[in-house]
């Protein structure tokens, strides 16, 4: 058992701030250290503040000593993507066009709910430019790289709060996904992402990309999602998709298995073959699956030759609405393989844009229907492992085409289903390769426990750039050294 408390879980934490074995500011002067050793090399962060990350753990270290921690998360270390708000820091969603954005002046509802509950704020991840792609550059200058090999991509668009999911440069993060952003790099970086049942983590303000977009955890095991999504669920009025409060602890159950289980599989999509070693490792995965009692069967996806059409379609559109609400001086500045895309969906008559709204509400349906047939369905996260970094798309596929490679993740943002990722083995490269685990709407609980069920057989260790390092120390008052670079907007 590690002895880096950057690395230990929520429950660990909690347990060692009750004992007074470790107090929240050792532990935010740990993950802000960690994140000087090695953020300059890895690119997580866009924005770090050190001041206030440590002002409040300092909040939270009086409450744990008074014995009225507001709740299990109370001090625990948290970043935040930088296309969500947080009160007092710019989001500028990876763009040049939002050089001059102000500071929020409010919290979103996810990073209210968890400030509410006590977390400590470091900073925020990464993205692509308004989150559009699957790889983590941006216009900016920012570039993630994946800490299992830094010259691979950790994939996006969530791809910041990935590595410092992977590298303990904090506990607990804030992803998004719109067509698989929060499962991607989750499966490039070996770490547990969940996408939750669209409208479960209230959004605000909406996403460009519309309900195609969900919110959701980045963690380095299942439990602390679980832990996170308890808090960050619920309604907010701001969000007029936001479900009713369920009053759900969804760490609860986590334990209790998949026996009887009826899953269905899905091992191909899409054009895309899926390699040799990806099928092997998924064939051990299955494996794993029916020993822990499930019953499998191969399926397929309804109306499966149109989604990737219907998908294009929804997301083309999102990016011109996108572009379109830009100030016109400013919209050279958007990337080139966006502005691509946006000049696709202007050009959408109303006929096909109507054609694809239909046929999703067709693909819903039978999806959801599926699940009367089974409880959970499973595939690769993605048919491939991590590829080289400023790429859209690995070698001999079309370079802006990131649809290609992602067969497996996107038609669960058209049926808003919960989705995760958990890792399952290692490509021949040596690189991470995630399990998808799909349940039908409203079902999260039951995804992370199956989650829960694989993840207590199959374990693929520290990412290199952890190895054989020293756990990460602290003096306690704040003088963390930071990259230029890292702390060069947002820094108190």
């Amino acid at each position: 058992m590690t002895t880096d408390p950057t690395l230990w879980s929520v429950r660990r934490i909690h347990q060692a701030f009750g004992r007074r074995e470790l107090s929240p500011v050792e532990l935010a002067q740990a993950c802000l250290q960690r994140i000087a050793e090695l953020d300059p090399s890895f690119g997580a962060f866009c924005l770090v503040d050190a001041e206030r990350a440590l002002a409040d753990a300092r909040a939270a270290e009086a409450r744990w000593l008074r014995g009225e921690p507001l709740s299990r998360l109370d001090g625990i270390p948290t970043t935040v993507k930088d296309l969500v708000d947080v009160s007092g820091w710019p989001t500028r969603r990876g763009s040049r066009t939002l050089d001059d954005a102000p500071p929020a002046t409010a919290d979103a509802p996810a990073v209210a709910r968890l400030r509410r509950a006590g977390v400590v704020f470091l900073g925020k991840t990464t993205t692509p430019e308004f989150g559009w792609k699957a790889a983590t550059d941006n216009p900016r200058g920012d570039l993630a790289r994946n800490p299992w090999q830094p010259e691979r991509t950790p994939g996006g668009s969530s791809g910041g709060a990935a590595v410092a999911a992977a590298t303990g440069m904090g506990i607990l993060h804030i992803g998004t996904d719109g067509g698989g952003s929060i499962r991607i790099p989750a499966a490039f970086t070996g770490i547990f992402g969940l996408k939750p049942t669209f409208g479960r983590v209230p959004a605000y303000p909406p996403s460009p990309f519309g309900n195609l977009a969900h919110l959701g955890p980045m963690t380095r095991t299942v439990e602390d999602a679980a832990a996170m999504l308890t808090v960050m669920a619920g309604h907010d009025r701001r969000d007029w998709y936001a479900l009713p409060e369920d009053g759900r602890d969804y760490v609860l159950g986590l334990e209790s298995g998949i026996e009887g289980y009826r899953i269905g599989v899905l091992a191909k999509r899409g054009r895309m073959p899926v390699p040799t070693r990806v099928e092997e490792v998924f064939a051990k995965a299955l494996s794993v699956l029916e020993d822990l009692g499930a019953r499998l069967e191969r399926t397929a996806l309804p109306m499966d030759s149109e989604l990737e059409e219907i998908f294009d379609v929804h997301w083309s559109a999102g990016a011109a609405n996108l572009l379109e609400r830009l100030p016109p001086e400013k919209r050279s500045l958007v990337e080139p393989g966006l502005a691509e895309i946006a000049a696709r969906g202007a050009a959408l008559d109303a006929a096909r844009l109507r054609h694809a709204q239909l046929a999703r509400q067709s693909f819903g349906s039978a999806l959801e229907q599926m699940f009367a047939r089974f409880d959970l369905l499973v595939s690769p996260a993605v048919p491939i492992g991590a590829f080289a970094v400023r790429r859209l798309a690995p070698e001999g596929l079309p370079a802006g085409r990131w649809l290609d490679w992602t067969p497996f993740s996107y038609p669960f943002n058209l049926g808003q289903q919960p989705a995760c990722s958990v890792p399952m083995g290692t490509d021949e490269d040596g690189l991470p390769l995630g399990l998808q685990i799909v349940g039908p709407k409203y079902a999260d609980h039951e995804v992370l426990r199956a989650a829960r069920a694989f993840e207590s057989r199959v374990a693929i260790g520290l990412p290199p750039a952890l190895s054989g390092r020293p756990a990460p120390s602290g003096d306690g008052r704040g003088k963390v050294p930071l990259s230029p670079r890292r702390a060069r907007e947002g820094e108190r």
